[in-house]
């Protein structure tokens, strides 16, 4: 499940309603927002954050809040009235520091409480439970770390997620965007430090397979239109690659343009299009042989006339594979998306999109589509 974060008072109440659109196609559930962000004039919060309310609640999503002990000052409220958040249409509540554990079990009682994943101990834990948290409305978030570095440790994070799930709470964690991204330092805001430089997309499969949480989230606040693409593709179970094409023939240049999916016997060193070869061979016609070049990891390739039956075999390779007179390099998977590849397995369908010389990330934002 993918959501996204959206910071009070940086874009119009239009341009607000058209990322909350986009995300909810891309399947986005969850909008998350933070009250306690120093750079921000608190005097903006309390009616930001209705507006922000009524769009999610208008679209069915459930928003999410972080907070911090002075933030219900700032909306004219106390902890007491709490309550009075949900009332507004917010769902829960993530407490960060300057709020006592009495507090927030009693929240737990009134909305979903999101516990700061970074503080939580058994002791903890323990005395949360004895003063009456309420479990079936609490979970665990993950920080986003700005600074380059500081990013959490992969391993610590599953063991750390493999205890909160054997503690019966639910988990989430961020992924940084990749157009806009929230200052002061613009370098994103991923939990995992492996993530900060990956593709929004990257980095979503990354949590979703190989670290998996609950709830993934956008932790800056914007996504580029390729990144859209993707997100939306993958609900439908494709996975879009974005490639350089390297061949001017026809032939070659339809094969590339079919919806591909990988075989169910899935080789080792290759990606092999279960599709390909049969559009081949009712078209009449051959592929003449390139010169034959090094298979990059990346690289796709199409079978030429001196490969016999396999002619029209279109591959992905897995490894770096030395050069055949029987094969063609027709493209290569940009750098972004190489880390996609290891997720195309068994049946996995996907789709090849043709970019130029310099892709980018998005030369547009959701607010212009």
């Amino acid at each position: 499940m993918i959501g996204a974060s959206v910071f009070l008072g940086q874009q119009t109440e239009r341009e607000q309603q058209t990322y909350l659109d986009l995300i909810q196609k891309a399947g986005g559930k969850t909008i998350f927002t933070s009250l306690h962000i120093p750079e921000d004039d608190a005097a903006l919060y309390k009616n930001a954050l209705k507006t922000l309310a009524d769009q999610v609640q208008e679209r069915g999503m459930r928003l999410y809040v972080d907070m911090s002990g002075h933030s219900m000052e700032a909306l004219g409220l106390t902890w007491k009235e709490a309550g009075v958040l949900k009332d507004w249409g917010v769902e829960g509540i993530r407490v960060d520091y300057g709020i006592d554990s009495q507090t927030i079990a009693a929240i737990s009682n009134v909305m979903t409480v999101a516990l700061n994943a970074s503080t939580i101990t058994q002791i903890w834990m323990d005395e949360l439970t004895a003063l009456g948290l309420n479990k079936e409305q609490s979970e665990v978030w993950h920080n986003y770390y700005p600074r380059p570095e500081t990013g959490l440790c992969s391993t610590w994070f599953d063991q750390q997620n493999q205890w909160f799930k054997q503690n019966g709470f639910k988990t989430a964690a961020f992924i940084p965007g990749d157009k806009r991204l929230r200052g002061p330092l613009h370098k994103g805001l991923p939990t995992l430090e492996k993530h900060r430089r990956m593709s929004s997309f990257a980095a979503y499969l990354s949590l979703k397979h190989q670290h998996p949480v609950d709830e993934i989230l956008i932790g800056d606040p914007e996504i580029s239109t390729q990144t859209f693409e993707q997100l939306t593709a993958y609900q439908q179970g494709v996975i879009r690659l974005r490639y350089k094409p390297y061949t001017n023939d026809v032939l070659s240049q339809r094969l590339l343009a079919l919806e591909h999916r990988n075989r169910f016997d899935p080789a080792r060193d290759v990606i092999r299009s279960e599709g390909a070869r049969p559009f081949f061979q009712i078209q009449n016609d051959r592929i003449k042989a390139d010169q034959p070049n090094e298979r990059t990891i990346g690289a796709i390739t199409i079978d030429n006339e001196h490969y016999g039956r396999y002619q029209g075999e279109l591959q992905i390779a897995r490894t770096s594979l030395p050069s055949h007179e029987g094969v063609n390099t027709a493209g290569q998977i940009i750098a972004k998306d190489i880390p996609l590849i290891p997720f195309i397995g068994p049946g996995q369908e996907f789709k090849l999109i043709p970019v130029g010389d310099n892709p980018g990330n998005g030369e547009s934002s959701f607010s212009s589509i």
